[in-house]
């Protein structure tokens, strides 16, 4: 992406409140933990037929972690394992976190060097929607196909509506999705129950979020994989 579009995703990040955040995402957070095991049991299914510990993996966007390590805990080699992270305060969390085998740079995606059809999977999880230019968007996505292997996928989790009460983000729609990697062949998993609703129903009961994420349209989040051909 451009520096001027690099500089802007800095100041949304710079907006946050790190402290909320840190409360909001934690596991011992009953919405948080419920939302995460939501998710892992979506992304195994996906992944079915894929040896992980096989996989070259490019995290963009890898913020602290977290996402790698779910990985590995699944069976990915950490020495396969790349992040890619714009903030160098997170990177430094990410190395903090992972195995000295992974391999995290503080770049800036489209200016990373790596090469073509070096990946097996490329994740990326909430980065299109803190991008709030549709060219910075459709360069990223042609960056991360760029290093996809014949055969490989995108693994992409991000929200569909956008936050009334947060101009920083924005959602991306399904057909947003499809017409970011029009070559991809696309299996789609709706999750994650509506943050309002779910932290205000983990408060009274934490099994309230299966009873309530059963109706598929409280769900704002889709977890897809994008497969190459």
């Amino acid at each position: 992406m451009s520096q001027d579009e690099s500089g802007r995703v800095r100041q949304r990040y710079a907006r946050r409140d790190v402290a909320l955040d840190a409360r909001r995402y934690a596991l011992t957070d009953a919405y948080a933990l419920a939302a995460w095991q939501e998710r892992q049991r979506a992304m195994v299914r996906l992944l079915a037929g894929r040896r992980l510990a096989d996989l070259s993996v490019l995290e963009v966007g890898c913020g602290s972690g977290g996402n790698l390590q779910d990985l590995i805990r699944l069976g990915a080699t950490p020495a396969l394992l790349q992040g890619l992270e714009l903030q160098a305060e997170r990177a430094a969390q990410a190395r903090a976190v992972l195995p000295a085998a992974c391999r995290i740079h503080t770049a800036d995606a489209l200016q990373a060097d790596l090469p073509e059809a070096s990946q097996d999977l490329v994740l990326l999880f909430t980065v299109f929607s803190s991008l709030l230019s549709d060219a910075a968007q459709q360069a990223l996505a042609a960056r991360a196909w760029h290093w996809l292997r014949p055969g490989g996928a995108v693994l992409w989790h991000d929200f569909t509506v956008g936050n009334p009460r947060n101009p920083d983000v924005r959602g991306v729609p399904l057909a947003r999705v499809r017409a970011l990697f029009p070559q991809g062949r696309m299996q789609v998993r709706r999750v994650t129950l509506a943050p309002p609703v779910g932290r205000m129903l983990c408060r009274a009961h934490p099994g309230l979020y299966a009873w309530a994420n059963a109706l598929p349209w409280l769900r704002t989040h889709v977890l897809c994989l994008i497969e190459k051909p």
